[in-house]
């Protein structure tokens, strides 16, 4: 490995700074739709089930950003890559969202800690007691383990975050190495407990949404939702900040078609996993399994069913393939853009089918659409508000890491 050259005095530090108060500005001015659909909710039958389930929607797809771009960081240190070091500060960043989506989901559990079963039927104990399979799983889904486990998951995705941004950022100040082996050997350890957390979060806090429902591969499809919210959002911010010449010089469009690349690619891995839960699911045909497709084709809820096969897949699949796509900024934006709202209509879909059907809100409406864009605007508002905070003054790139001249030199074949 190389030693620290002088590539750090040829490049200036560059901070997220330079935008200026606007960016944080219209973040804290988004985060004002979360009261916003907390208000609309109430003019709408079962008004709190629809605002309940649109904010553990809203804090659930931006999560699977923030885990994605973690994932991405330790992927990038376990296998030493070189290309990617003038991506992975801004991955840092980015993974720094967990720290406001754990207080934006600490009401969430403590509602459920207190007995409130809007969200999960488990915490309701008259209706555990009258429901055989309920009292077989009350071992693992009872409120005091569930709150013990969010302090698991949200607790070591935190210190994952802010260790390998905290080492990144030391790097920049000393120049050493060694803080690079550091973290080459802590990643794979790291993303072992990283793989354990994400499955059991997903399990507990959209899975168990319906108790009596089972997939041996939920965590692995929401991973891979994750990586395609990660991959959209990194697209679009990059090709924001080179608008502004932030990072216009070291990302070219080389990092820029690896992107699309990535995103392309895995992509076509939430496909695969996504048909896979259904084909297992469809050759077996056990009711218990199949409840979950049923009533996603009803209520209107087929449509969005199909806007998934279609509009997620298909359409990305023939018209992003091509290399010239991932090549353009413009394109690139577009694609980062489409995706992104894409995978939010997926953990849409994913989420609030889960109201009761015995209401009439179960059915996809203007309303429930209208309180759950609110809700993900300003939950929205307050992640990135988070990530600006937390990116600070810190340079934009890893400016004394050892393989940068690797990464400004990148050329695809």
């Amino acid at each position: 490995m190389q030693t620290s050259s002088d590539t750090d005095k040829k490049i200036p530090v560059q901070t997220l700074a330079e935008l200026g108060p606007l960016p944080m500005k219209v973040a804290l001015g988004c985060s004002a739709l979360l009261p916003v659909s907390f208000a609309l909710s109430w003019g709408f039958t079962n008004g709190w089930d629809l605002f309940a389930f649109s904010y553990l929607q809203s804090t659930f797809f931006f999560l699977s950003i923030s885990l994605g771009a973690l994932f991405f960081v330790m992927i990038q240190q376990l296998t030493r890559a070189g290309w990617s070091v003038v991506l992975r500060r801004l991955s840092e960043f980015i993974s720094m969202g967990v720290i406001p989506l754990a207080v934006l989901v600490l009401p969430i559990v403590l509602l459920t800690l207190m007995g409130n079963h809007t969200l999960f039927e488990w915490a309701d104990a008259k209706e555990v007691a009258g429901d055989q399979l309920l009292q077989a799983k009350a071992p693992y889904l009872n409120t005091g383990f569930f709150a013990l486990r969010y302090l698991i998951y949200f607790g070591s995705w935190i210190f994952l975050a802010r260790y390998f941004l905290g080492k990144s950022v030391a790097q920049d100040e000393s120049g050493d190495p060694e803080l690079t082996l550091l973290m080459e050997r802590r990643s794979g350890p790291a993303l072992l407990l990283y793989a354990f957390t994400l499955t059991f979060a997903a399990i507990d806090f959209i899975m168990s949404l319906n108790p009596h429902w089972f997939s041996t591969i939920f965590g692995v499809y929401y991973f891979a939702a994750g990586l395609v919210g990660f991959f959209s959002f990194l697209a679009i911010s990059l090709v924001y900040l080179r608008s502004k010449n932030l990072l216009n010089g070291p990302v070219n469009v080389e990092h820029l078609h690896d992107v699309g690349k990535l995103l392309f690619a895995f992509n076509c891995f939430w496909a695969y996993i996504a048909i896979s839960q259904y084909l297992l699911i469809w050759y077996a045909n056990i009711p218990e399994e199949t409840v979950f497709f049923l009533v996603r084709q009803t209520k209107g809820w087929g449509v969005v069913s199909l806007m998934l096969v279609i509009g997620h897949f298909a359409i990305p699949f023939v018209f992003f393939m091509s290399r010239w796509m991932k090549r353009n900024p413009k394109t690139l934006f577009f694609w980062g853009v489409y995706l992104l709202i894409m995978n939010w209509v997926d953990i849409f879909w994913l989420v609030m089918p889960n109201i009761a059907f015995d209401h009439e809100t179960s059915a996809i409406s203007f309303g429930m659409i209208l309180i759950n864009v609110c809700c993900t605007i300003g939950v929205g508002g307050i992640f990135v508000a988070g990530i600006l905070k937390f990116a600070g003054e810190k340079s934009l790139m890893p400016v004394r890491d050892p393989r940068l001249e690797e990464s400004l030199k990148f050329h695809n074949i």
